[in-house]
């Protein structure tokens, strides 16, 4: 019954909600009653997440395509003149030629898209403080608003990763828009990197509170509220598919990563890998051998944050194949060589059920059987059943994430290796060596990223942040890793 509910809930808002999935400003009398009830907050609420599962965001650009093609990693003929009109931006991003026609449309696509939904999240976040009074259940009014802080952190965040200077190391500086704003007509305030991250964690540092002993997953497990929790409020369901408390401390822990603050980052993972639930097991575990088990691709049971896409699998699969057999590579197609495929997976790929589980190697060419790998991971069978809560999803935040990011900060190789085999239990990779040196676990780690997350949009921010000179053996200078703002915004550093 919930999971219908869950159903009925997307499509209703899908509908209602119509208007509010690109923010512009009617009138200020459209706000008003947009906000005039919790519906409407719940709606635009879930218009935000919506918009972060559209295909210039999440859905396909920022998870699939485009920021893979920054890595180098997919197979791209050598002449433009052989790759079709929709794969051309693929094909510039991929060889770091942002002033292409293409890839400038790719880039204003995706920062277009960000700011969309940002703008959104500070419509929901004005009117919370405003009409705060509409909402007779305060803890519903803290986690909505909470949600709306955490909806801006994650994608101002990816802004930064995109858009902004090295984290360390880099010589260029850069200045980005944080926006509080709601309108299109406005201009947001630009901020050096070190205001900018101070922002970003003030905006996260808010959601946590309010959150905390707020959000639903203090009085119920995870599996309780995918199933048939009896919640005060329906809209307070599938909490897996919202920024949740939880999922707050992952995106907190992947930020100060990110700014090299170490010791914050371990303690945030390390917070999220020991939590325990109202039930007292674990909040979240990995659960690659069940989910593998079972089918699930896309490993939901260990998902933190999931963004719910229903059509993830048909607004793709004529281009990344899926698990057709003898499919054939065409113009259109985002693929790997199998040489790549097998160097990603190096010392791994016989056992590994990442490698068994998330590519069909079964893709020809015209002159070549078995020249390709096509990725499956959003490809499953019509028949499947629970396709809204195990298949027709695209990952934000995953707790195999958390692990590596505690194996990379702690101080403990003991530790480390512990993780480390509870890590790769998970991936069935059977028996592991322990590291002998922090360095050599570090040097797996910033492999697996690229291989764990492949689909899913994390593995340039990885080279990015760890300065690699190459990305899949293609040299990358600081100017490949800083996208150039769009020619049509306002842009200080050209000052």
């Amino acid at each position: 019954m919930k999971q219908i509910l869950f159903i009925l809930l997307i499509a209703f808002c899908a509908a209602s909600c119509n208007d509010w999935l690109d923010v512009r400003p009617d009138t200020e009398q459209k706000e008003e009653d947009q906000f005039s009830s919790t519906n409407g907050f719940y709606d635009a609420l879930v218009g935000c997440y919506m918009s972060m599962a559209g295909t210039d965001a999440y859905g396909e650009r920022l998870s699939i395509s485009n920021i893979e093609a920054l890595t180098g990693v997919w197979y791209m003929p050598e002449e433009s003149a052989e790759v079709s009109d929709s794969r051309l931006g693929d094909f510039e991003l991929q060889r770091h030629n942002y002033t292409g026609d293409n890839a400038r449309d790719a880039i204003q696509a995706m920062y277009s898209a960000l700011f969309n939904v940002i703008a959104q999240a500070n419509m929901v976040i004005k009117y919370a403080d405003e009409k705060a009074d509409v909402f007779t259940d305060k803890t519903a009014l803290a986690t909505v608003k909470g949600e709306a802080y955490a909806i801006r952190a994650y994608c101002q965040f990816d802004v930064l990763r995109l858009f902004g200077q090295m984290p360390a190391g880099g010589t260029q500086q850069v200045q980005l828009p944080y926006s509080y704003i709601t309108s299109i007509y406005e201009m947001p305030a630009y901020y050096s990197f070190t205001d900018y991250t101070t922002r970003l964690k003030d905006d996260l540092a808010q959601a946590e509170e309010l959150l905390k002993d707020n959000d639903p997953i203090f009085e119920y497990t995870f599996k309780e509220l995918n199933e048939d929790a009896e919640v005060p409020d329906d809209h307070m369901l599938f909490r897996q598919s919202r920024l949740n408390y939880w999922a707050v401390k992952a995106l907190q822990a992947r930020v100060h990563l990110y700014l090299g603050e170490t010791t914050d980052a371990y303690r945030l993972a390390k917070e999220v890998i020991d939590a325990k639930g109202v039930d007292g097991a674990p909040v979240m575990e990995l659960s690659g051998l069940e989910d593998f088990s079972a089918g699930y691709k896309v490993l939901p049971n260990e998902c933190l944050f999931y963004l719910s896409k229903y059509d993830i699998m048909s607004e793709t699969e004529d281009f990344l194949l899926g698990d057709v057999e003898n499919a054939r590579y065409g113009d259109n197609c985002l693929v790997l060589t199998l040489d790549r495929l097998n160097a990603l997976y190096e010392g791994v790929n016989t056992s590994s059920n990442r490698y068994s589980n998330w590519w069909n190697r079964r893709v020809a060419s015209s002159s070549a059987a078995n020249a390709y790998a096509a990725l499956k991971k959003y490809y499953w069978d019509e028949d499947a059943q629970d396709q809204t809560l195990y298949f027709q999803l695209v990952p934000m935040l995953r707790m195999s994430e958390m692990y590596l990011i505690a194996m990379e900060t702690s101080t403990d190789l003991s530790e480390v290796n512990t993780l480390y085999k509870t890590y790769t239990v998970e991936q069935n990779i059977g028996s592991v060596t322990n590291f002998t040196s922090m360095d050599e676990a570090k040097a797996w780690i910033a492999a697996e990223y690229p291989r764990e997350f492949f689909g899913e949009g994390q593995s340039f921010y990885a080279y990015k942040r760890l300065g690699a000179t190459t990305m899949n053996g293609q040299e990358a200078t600081e100017t490949a890793y800083v996208l150039p703002l769009p020619e049509t915004e306002y842009n200080p550093n050209e000052l």
